[in-house]
């Protein structure tokens, strides 16, 4: 075996051999180095090998094209595709591989014809394990040196585990029946008959899945991380339902503390002095509109990543971030967060403005986070355990 240091040394010594042998060459890089992305301080290099494939391209959203893709160029005489592209050090970003895409702007793209095309060319990169099943696609993770742990929460070893139970839950407020909440007791609930602290989060399909609250607050629980804490996903509707739920008008808001808050009240032993409230995207909103309207009731605020600037319902978003600017008071601890490479002007600058004024407060324990990231799933999950620690720090935070 030739024992490459570096990626660029193997290229070097492939485009230096006669072409016949280059494909001897590109089977002995791959059986010498498994996995992919080849990660060299502040760039990565990705491969696809087909022989088959006429044209490859890095399927990411940080690339300010439409396609959103860099093509990947193709060592000649073989089947190896190839792109070495630079990144920050504490990047987590999330990626698919463009095979024979048609190369087409998306923004020409029929929206009906986008999911078979998706289907067709977008495809997770086959040498790198680290990757997320959502409910819409798998994609593959690039995790940089410095980057946020990204581990299958679901897969820790030596974790007690605690319960998960579906309610259904009907709601005036909204004009819903049947809503899913999810309730996460902690290892030792039924053991005792002590009352737990609380912990609101939304889109709770989101939380119960690829995001695997459970089974991370177990593993933060287990090391001392995190406070036992009952969890509460609650389910959410489409993303129009989303929309009007979330951030249009205080119908979640009164479900949430006029119905929800309630009935788990009834069913768990539940501490009513230790609420906390949290949520993603524009569950982060409506989590934001409860703690703001009430915030003697709630001990913990989590926002993560929520759009507070141009696009749907600015209008409003501008109101909640008004409340902030006049609250007298907030929930004792907050949680916020924003990806770097998420909308300027609807993420990331009106985050940053409001971590600058809450950062000024005395009266609450803040703590604000950018992650290396982009809007979405990957980073929400990259970012949960240090929002779960904040809300309810364990002994070992102590």
């Amino acid at each position: 075996m030739p024992g490459w240091e570096t990626f660029d040394a193997f290229l070097r010594d492939a485009k230096a051999a006669a072409p016949d042998e280059r494909q001897s060459l590109v089977e002995d890089l791959l059986a010498e180095r498994e996995q992919f992305p080849w990660v060299e301080n502040n760039r990565a290099t990705f491969i696809y090998a087909d022989a088959n494939a006429e044209q490859v391209a890095l399927n990411l959203d940080t690339i300010k094209s439409d396609p959103p893709f860099a093509p990947m160029e193709r060592l000649d005489g073989t089947s190896l595709f190839f792109i070495t592209y630079p990144f920050e050090r504490d990047d987590l970003l999330d990626y698919l591989l463009a095979v024979d895409d048609p190369m087409t702007p998306l923004a020409q793209e029929n929206p009906a014809d986008l999911p078979q095309r998706v289907r067709q060319y977008w495809k997770l990169d086959p040498r790198n394990p680290a990757g997320m099943n959502t409910a819409n696609m798998e994609v593959s993770v690039l995790r940089m040196p410095y980057a946020r742990p990204f581990p299958d929460w679901t897969q820790m070893h030596g974790v007690t585990g605690g319960q998960t139970v579906e309610h259904r839950i009907d709601s005036a407020s909204m004009s819903v029946a049947g809503r899913k909440v999810w309730v996460h007791t902690p290892p030792g609930y039924t053991d005792t008959d002590m009352d737990y602290p609380l912990l609101i989060l939304q889109d709770g399909q989101w939380a119960i899945g690829p995001l695997q609250v459970p089974s991370m607050a177990d593993a933060l629980v287990k090391h001392g991380h995190m406070e036992p804490a009952i969890i509460a996903m609650v389910q959410s509707g489409n993303q129009q339902d989303r929309l009007r739920d979330y951030v249009v008008g205080n119908s979640y808001q009164n479900f949430l503390f006029d119905e929800l808050l309630p009935f788990l009240q009834d069913e768990y032993r539940i501490n009513p002095d230790r609420l906390g409230v949290g949520g993603a995207s524009a569950g982060a909103v409506a989590a934001a509109d409860v703690a703001l309207n009430h915030p003697d009731a709630f001990e913990a605020l989590v926002m993560i990543s929520p759009p507070l600037g141009k696009g749907p319902a600015s209008e409003r978003l501008a109101e909640v971030r008004r409340q902030f600017a006049e609250a007298d008071d907030l929930p004792g601890r907050v949680f916020h967060s924003v990806g770097r490479y998420e909308t300027i002007s609807r993420f990331l600058r009106p985050n940053l403005e409001l971590a600058d004024a809450l950062k000024m407060r005395s009266d609450i324990a803040y703590k604000f986070v950018e992650v290396g990231s982009g809007h979405g799933l990957v980073t929400f999950r990259s970012i949960l355990p240090e929002a779960l620690v904040w809300a309810f720090p364990g002994e070992a935070q102590s």
